[in-house]
C-alpha cells in the first residue's frame, strides 16, 4: 500500500508540474492534469499488483516506476489535446460573438 501512496503523490506532483509549464493553463483547471495522472497511475498500479509484479524478485520496481511514468505521460497527453482544443474553441466562440 505504501507503493500506491508514493505513486499517487509522485503523479500528483507531475500533474501540477505539467499544468504549470503549459502556457495555456488558464483554459482548464489545475486539477485536471493531476487527476488524469492519478487515475492512470492508480489503475496501472492496480493492474500490475493484480498481475503479481509486486512480488516477483527482480520486478518489484515495476509497480513503483511504471505507473508514475504512465501517469505523467497521460497528463502531458491530456494537456496537449485539451489546451489546443479549448483554445481553438474559445477563439471561434469569441470571433462569433464579436461578429454579431
Amino acid at each position: 500500500m505504501l507503493s500506491l501512496i508514493i505513486v499517487v503523490l509522485a503523479t500528483v506532483a507531475a500533474g501540477f508540474i505539467v499544468w504549470a509549464n503549459d502556457k495555456r493553463h488558464a483554459k482548464y483547471g489545475a486539477g485536471l492534469p493531476a487527476g488524469v495522472a492519478v487515475g492512470v497511475a492508480a489503475l496501472s498500479w492496480i493492474i500490475l499488483m493484480a498481475a503479481g509484479f509486486g512480488y516477483l524478485p527482480g520486478l518489484t520496481w515495476l509497480p513503483w516506476v511504471l505507473p508514475i511514468v504512465l501517469g505523467a505521460a497521460a497528463s502531458v497527453g491530456a494537456v496537449l489535446v485539451l489546451s489546443r482544443t479549448r483554445a481553438r474553441n474559445d477563439t471561434h466562440r469569441l470571433t462569433a460573438i464579436l461578429r454579431r
